[in-house]
């Protein structure tokens, strides 16, 4: 008998949603990531969850309509990851004509169920708070609905939710090997030590690693695939007003300016065909300017490369043949020979569904419950999604020595469950030592113990976005405290 039913190498968006929906259709399952969960392409979305209305724009009815679909599932399952917010796109007089962006979002608005966002509207934006940052060239603009979500912690609590419901989640563990017989026999280097485990199905989830990982692990042929890398910036803020705009780019692309993380602004995404190593992936000069200058069409402060703080990239792959934006799934079983599931690109949006499909592949194999992951919500996202203000108000009336930008961010990355972070704590002293304006020790100990942070980048740039503003001193304290913690020899 195999150890057991489905192992899966890699701990992306697709890899931990694949183990979460095994784990709760009743499948005995652990999973590998070599680094940290969600450290590649994942961590590196527009961090969107919308139908996407270049795709309208393309006749691809069904697949914005399955995409707004699944966005109402996720305001439903992870309300405190996944916010609403209104997309603002300005009329541009050398882009699209006002008539076809006003048909475009009326078509949109019918493609998608009632869920109780706004519809699309019509704004003077010469006296209206979104038009302040703009140009004053730009008196019209169109807003609708879509949603935000926070893209490494989606990762983060779909692998909790997946490990509460019996999955094993094993972090800094590469799998070496795999010989496919009727079963899978993987070799892995689990930290330093090696083990070997058997399953009855694999899932290689490997992102933009998936075809090294087939030659070279698995030693099983892959068609042609192609890879993608796509960037944002990060700068300082460019508005105040709560609201995504949407920028009509003059070679026809969308570009996406999103608050970010309360002083920053993201703006995204620049996209290209990607060669070399996935894990060396840095954006290139003349992205970084293409993203200002699409920006500096539009808002009153000039954008320019050196206000860039940061950078994002990741690459993802498709096809060769057939360029997927939902993803790509490929399984593969014949007699006397486990089966394989392979399964890399798509958007955040329907991670959840394409996870769902390829385990639903395995119901011939062997007996499972089942689907289930639409109506169940991720840890901490048990309320409505329009109480996410109520739940700040009830952390700050319980912890008050919390301030409300702290409590806004604290909610949204624990939801219900930040009584299991802060505990019964009544001053900030009573959390442990501080690492910037608002990490605690209580905070660090906590993802260390439950969310499977092993070092300060963990932390500052996958289980947060505190890396941002946090001092180099502060950092190097936070890695002596991580590392006291990780000893096993240390006293008191």
């Amino acid at each position: 008998m195999a150890d057991y039913d489905l192992a899966i190498i890699g701990g992306g968006l697709n890899g931990v949603s694949l183990a979460r929906d095994a784990a709760g259709r009743g499948l005995r399952v652990i999973l590998f990531e070599q680094g940290d969960l969600g450290a590649g392409a994942s961590s590196a979305t527009p961090r969107l969850i919308h139908g996407d209305l270049s795709v309208l724009e393309r006749r691809g009815f069904w697949r914005v309509r399955r995409a707004l679909a699944e966005r109402r599932t996720w305001l439903r399952i992870a309300p405190h990851l996944v916010r609403p917010m209104h997309f603002v796109i300005p009329a541009h007089s050398e882009e699209r004509p006002p008539w076809l962006l006003r048909a475009g979002l009326l078509l949109y608005d019918s493609l998608s169920s009632r869920n109780g966002l706004p519809v699309a509207t019509t704004l003077d934006i010469t006296h209206h708070p979104v038009g302040n940052a703009l140009k004053r060239p730009f008196g019209t603009a169109f807003e609708y609905s879509d949603c935000v979500v926070d893209d490494s912690r989606l990762v983060v609590l779909t692998a909790l939710d997946a490990a509460e419901r019996g999955a094993v989640i094993r972090t800094g563990a590469r799998c070496v090997r795999a010989d496919r017989t009727d079963t899978w026999r993987l070799a892995v280097v689990d930290r330093g030590h090696r083990r070997t485990i058997t399953a009855r199905a694999l899932g290689n989830a490997t992102g933009a690693w998936a075809p090294m990982v087939a030659e070279t692990v698995l030693r099983q042929p892959q068609p042609a695939m192609a890879a993608t890398q796509m960037s944002q910036i990060i700068v300082p803020r460019l508005f105040y007003s709560d609201n995504v705009y949407v920028f009509q780019n003059n070679d026809g692309r969308l570009i996406f300016a999103q608050p970010f993380e309360r002083d920053f602004t993201l703006i995204g995404t620049v996209t290209h065909d990607f060669t070399g190593d996935p894990a060396i992936v840095a954006m290139p000069g003349a992205d970084i300017s293409y993203l200002c200058e699409a920006a500096s069409r539009y808002f009153r402060e000039h954008v320019t490369p050196i206000d860039v703080v940061r950078t994002v990239s990741g690459v993802n792959l498709t096809l060769a043949s057939v360029r997927q934006r939902d993803g790509t799934t490929l399984f593969h079983a014949r007699r006397r020979e486990a089966p394989l599931i392979t399964m890399f690109g798509g958007d955040v949006t329907t991670s959840r569904l394409r996870a769902e499909r390829a385990i639903t592949k395995l119901t011939p194999f062997y007996p499972m419950s089942p689907r289930w992951t639409a109506g169940v919500a991720l840890p901490g996202g048990d309320f409505a999604w329009d109480r996410f203000d109520t739940e700040v108000d009830l952390a700050r009336d319980r912890w008050r020595f919390l301030s409300e930008p702290q409590a806004q961010r604290l909610v949204a990355a624990y939801g219900s469950r930040l009584p299991a972070v802060l505990g019964e704590a009544k001053t900030r002293e009573e959390l442990g030592p501080a690492f910037g304006p608002e990490l605690t020790g209580a905070e660090v100990r906590y993802l260390m113990n439950h969310e499977w942070a092993r070092f300060p980048d963990d932390i500052l740039w996958r289980r947060s976005k505190l890396g941002l503003t946090m001092p180099a001193a502060d950092r190097d304290a936070l890695a002596a405290f991580m590392s006291d913690v990780n000893d096993p020899f240390r006293t008191g």
